[in-house]
């Protein structure tokens, strides 16, 4: 049996290349121990669209979610 190994992608690369331009808008800061993610979008689940985008790439840092959820209006800013 061949085993592959897939290398995890970098998370601050995941969600700008995401096909969704509100994911793409966000920060991803790293380290060594966490991910957080920064920004503003216009729902909830866009929020965790973000967040779970990124949970497979994390490894054992933690993630912490900073995404505000606002108007349609201040999510374009």
């Amino acid at each position: 049996m061949n085993a592959t190994v897939t290398p995890r992608m970098d998370p601050a690369s995941i969600l700008q290349n995401s096909p969704l331009p509100q994911l793409r808008r966000l920060k991803v800061v790293v380290n060594d121990e966490e991910v957080i993610i920064i920004g503003t979008v216009t729902s909830y689940y866009m929020k965790q669209l973000a967040q779970e985008a990124l949970r497979p790439s994390i490894g054992r840092r933690r993630l912490i979610n900073r995404v505000e959820v606002c108007s349609r209006e201040k999510a374009k800013d």
